[in-house]
């Protein structure tokens, strides 16, 4: 498989994580988003969306969009499961994904910030006042969610999820961008254990081939 990736990219860190939990090996291609990579021809050849992640199977079929692609990757490679089975169990590990990759993410990705500050002025700190207005509108979502029906060491239990899948690039974009997540001690304390496992260590930023200062 070919997985093309931005390193700061939380959506390309969410299929990261899932390919490494799942043992799955693939060849890594970055895309600076930084430097308008996405925008070249052969790129949007390549996605159209002119977006990061991109996975590409062994059968040479492109997928985009992270959700479509953490779908496809529990589909084809059944263990270990990221999804329960229990239909209700299922649908709580995605409300909580759908929080993040539809509700907090949309509105906080590198284009829109790009737009509200080249096309719109904003300074930075409008910039900054924005992300992290969003960032904890989703997160006391997500926090409630996890308090009404989360359990165990992770979000849904004692192995991860596609929730923790979700949640972890989600906050460490949100720690990089210095927002304030004491309110959020549940989801905190999910990312710290997950951050000390080795299968997210692999996935993180500070150790893909196109790793930026």
């Amino acid at each position: 498989m070919q997985l093309y990736s931005f390193c700061f990219s939380s959506t390309s860190y969410r299929v990261r994580i899932a390919l490494s939990l799942k043992g799955l090996e693939y060849n890594y291609n970055g895309v600076n988003l930084r430097a308008g990579e996405q925008r070249s021809e052969s790129y949007i050849k390549l996605n159209p969306g002119k977006g990061v992640p991109v996975l590409v199977t062994d059968e040479g079929e492109e997928i985009t969009q992270s959700m479509a692609i953490l779908n496809y990757l529990e589909d084809s490679f059944a263990q270990p499961a990221l999804l329960p089975l229990d239909a209700l169990a299922k649908a709580r590990v995605l409300e909580l994904c759908n929080i993040i990759a539809c509700d907090i993410h949309p509105v906080n990705n590198l284009k829109v910030l790009a737009y509200i500050q080249g096309e719109l002025g904003a300074s930075d700190q409008q910039k900054d006042q924005w992300y992290r207005h969003w960032i904890a509108e989703g997160m006391q979502a997500v926090e409630a969610h996890l308090n009404k029906h989360g359990f165990g060491s992770f979000c849904f239990g004692e192995s991860p999820t596609l929730a923790d899948v979700c949640l972890i690039p989600q906050v460490t974009n949100a720690v990089r961008f210095n927002c304030d997540m004491s309110a959020y001690p549940k989801a905190m304390e999910i990312y710290e254990r997950c951050i000390a496992l080795p299968e997210f260590q692999r996935a993180a930023a500070a150790n893909q081939p196109d790793m930026i200062n």
